[in-house]
């Protein structure tokens, strides 16, 4: 029994896959997909916005294959990426084939989408010869005529019956190496159908809620539908999908993750909307601090509070607290003890300094109980 029995998430059982180097399922780390939205044919182009995200903290990155050109340029794109590529393939079974001779680590695919049981038996046997795993993509918009004409709409048991249809021609096969999602735009079908799916199969599931929108309103949705199936115990790897940069879909995903304790990366930022007892400019100062933090990899956490109400408290549960005190000083705190005082015009420089020396003495302690193991 944890110490904080309201923060445990009693994760649900499923059987690992490899994709690529990057375990997913099992007791392995959820991991954070994002997707390019670059022209894959532009293999300049891709690459850079792969090596954006990475620097993100992207663990899978899918690319989309919908002709010749895109997946001639995959085996340059794959060879210079640092991490697993995924390829997206719809309708045409030959992307696919082609896809995974160019050394993609996951086809995301509908079997039922891509022609005859011979076509999927083709897929598949191209996966097994490469190491590829395959992730099934169900989605509320792009269903089955007959599964719509059965249901009436979208519903959770249509997306299902999907998923179950297309593993059907992956197992029948002898095929195991695959991820399912059941996405949809609609938060409530989408949690409702992933709830249903996680008590009926054992493979990972990838979670999604498709099409949210914009940066603000899809972060909300995504936080939702995707927080609360994560708060369950369901999902083995997620993707936030946003009508923004793929990067900031990332950094989202993190910080999806580190709300829940699931996974943290970089700086924890606990901060106050600000008042009129603010002793400094929180929201401009926060803006700032993020934006000079996002290099940061190392696990941490920093509280900044604009007065004493809530500062002091908040600052004994992070590695770095500042509260606003009177006069333009403010109290730093080090491991949640007051430390010392520093002024309004070398605050942030200094709370920068501050976070950079804690990630180093971070890591080095990290390293030493490594190298004593």
């Amino acid at each position: 029994m944890s110490i904080r029995p309201w923060r445990d998430i009693a994760r649900r059982p499923s059987r690992q896959i490899m994709v690529g180097n990057v375990p997913v399922g099992g007791d392995a780390p959820v991991t954070v997909q994002t997707m390019t939205n670059t022209l894959t044919a532009d293999a300049k182009a891709t690459i850079d916005q792969i090596r954006r995200c990475e620097e993100a903290g992207a663990d899978i990155i899918r690319v989309s294959c919908p002709d010749e050109e895109s997946t001639g340029a995959l085996r340059q794109i794959v060879r210079a990426a640092n991490v697993p590529i995924v390829a997206d393939i719809h309708f045409h079974y030959k992307r696919a084939l082609e896809a995974a001779d160019a050394g993609a680590a996951c086809l995301r695919i509908n079997p039922g989408n891509i022609g005859s049981e011979q076509r999927v038996a083709e897929v598949v046997r191209a996966a097994k010869a490469n190491g590829c795993a395959i992730r099934i993509g169900v989605n509320a918009g792009s269903l089955e005529k007959d599964l719509l004409e059965k249901y009436g709409e979208p519903c959770p048991e249509a997306l299902v019956e999907s998923a179950l249809d297309h593993i059907r021609l992956l197992e029948d096969q002898d095929f195991r190496e695959y991820k399912v999602a059941v996405k949809a735009s609609d938060v409530f079908l989408a949690v409702a159908a992933y709830q249903q799916l996680a008590e009926t199969v054992d493979c990972p599931l990838h979670l999604g809620i498709t099409e949210a929108g914009g940066f603000v309103g899809g972060t909300v949705k995504s936080a939702i539908g995707i927080g609360s199936l994560l708060w369950f115990g369901i999902g083995d790897t997620i993707r936030v999908s946003l009508s923004a940069e793929p990067e900031e879909e990332v950094r989202v995903g993190f910080e999806i993750l580190k709300s829940l304790g699931i996974r943290n990366r970089g700086v924890r930022v606990v901060s106050c909307p600000s008042c009129a007892r603010q002793g400094f400019d929180v929201i401009r100062t926060v803006e700032k601090l993020e934006e000079r933090l996002a290099h940061i990899r190392t696990p941490m956490s920093l509280s900044v509070l604009g007065c004493v109400v809530n500062g002091p408290g908040e600052a004994r549960e992070t590695d770095i607290g500042i509260t606003g005190g009177g006069n333009g000083k403010h109290m730093v705190y080090l491991s949640g003890v007051t430390d010392h005082h520093v002024e309004d015009a070398a605050m942030v420089d200094h709370i920068v300094k501050l976070v950079e020396a804690k990630a180093v003495e971070i890591e080095a302690a990290k390293a030493g109980l490594e190298a004593a193991e």
